[in-house]
């Protein structure tokens, strides 16, 4: 066999072997689970494993992005899965429940505090520290991780699924161009009409506007946004570092000035495109990732 086609298929199968299959978040059905359409009503994860041997215990919850509508689940997904493995990340995709299948708040959060449980629960097989279980998100799914990081329980200890027992506070947090703030001028209004509709109560609004949220318990947090972003402007990640400074939560934020919204990894961008080897340094600082 030509040596240049060999090393494609080692790559394709080495690329294939390290992502598992979907499976559903709660294989007896999920609270809310309005029907049984898979693109809609059944949230699942899709596991891309580090090559044996590399795996260093962390992993990393990842929510794309879409405005709690639909699902960037390519660049905001597959790729930072695949990104995560080749640092020796274990990489879990969620694809949540949205508006498109009639879901509102809580049912998004449901979905993400789910999967950090089940990350956690099943840390022994995955090879993974419960004490190094983080959560990422791009833009609206942005908005979900820092409300999974804002919004947690230590699970409950009387819980027939065992799942359940498990904590749902996210060790770490990176968040990308996230929707933070509603009811503010920078507010982005897709987002928060999806997921809480025109009329919520401002008790709710106030609780989903997670800068207002911000606790000493709040995990230590990574964030990147651009100042050309006119979808969801940086004022969001603005307001959620001032937060955690007050709160005294360590906290890192890069503001890059080239690139618009739903950049993703940000290749070929200038400055921009740094971002991933940025969070890569504040990972190895916060000893989720070797030196």
């Amino acid at each position: 066999m030509n040596p240049k086609i060999l090393i494609i298929a080692t790559l394709l199968s080495s690329q294939i072997s390290a992502q598992t299959a979907k499976e559903p978040l709660w294989p007896d059905g999920a609270p809310h689970q309005k029907g049984n359409d898979p693109h809609k009503d059944i949230p699942v994860i899709s596991i891309y494993q580090p090559e044996s041997g590399k795996r260093n215990g962390t992993a990393l919850v990842i929510c794309p992005g879409g405005g709690y509508g639909g699902l960037a689940t390519g660049h905001e997904g597959q790729a930072i899965g695949e990104w995560m493995a080749s640092l020796g990340v274990t990489g879990v995709v969620l694809e949540y429940r949205m508006s498109r299948g009639g879901y509102r708040h809580p049912v998004p959060l449901l979905d993400a505090q789910r999967a950090i449980r089940t990350v956690r629960h099943r840390a022994k097989d995955l090879q993974v520290d419960p004490t190094r279980i983080g959560i990422l998100g791009f833009s609206a799914g942005g908005h979900l991780a820092s409300t999974a990081g804002t919004h947690f329980d230590a699970g409950n200890p009387d819980a027939k699924d065992p799942v359940d027992r498990e904590s749902c506070r996210p060790d770490y947090m990176v968040l990308c161009y996230p929707v933070i703030a509603f009811d503010e001028p920078f507010t982005h209004r897709g987002s928060q009409n999806n997921l809480l509709g025109k009329e919520a109560p401002k008790e709710l609004v106030d609780s989903l506007s997670n800068e207002k949220q911000v606790t000493k318990d709040t995990p230590p947090t990574f964030l990147f946004h651009t100042d050309e972003d006119t979808g969801v402007p940086p004022e969001n990640s603005v307001a959620f570092y001032l937060a955690l400074r007050r709160a005294k939560v360590p906290a890192e934020m890069h503001i890059f000035r080239k690139g618009g919204h739903g950049l993703g990894m940000a290749q070929n961008i200038p400055g921009t495109g740094e971002w991933p080897r940025m969070c890569e340094l504040w990972m190895q600082n916060q000893g989720l990732l070797p030196h």
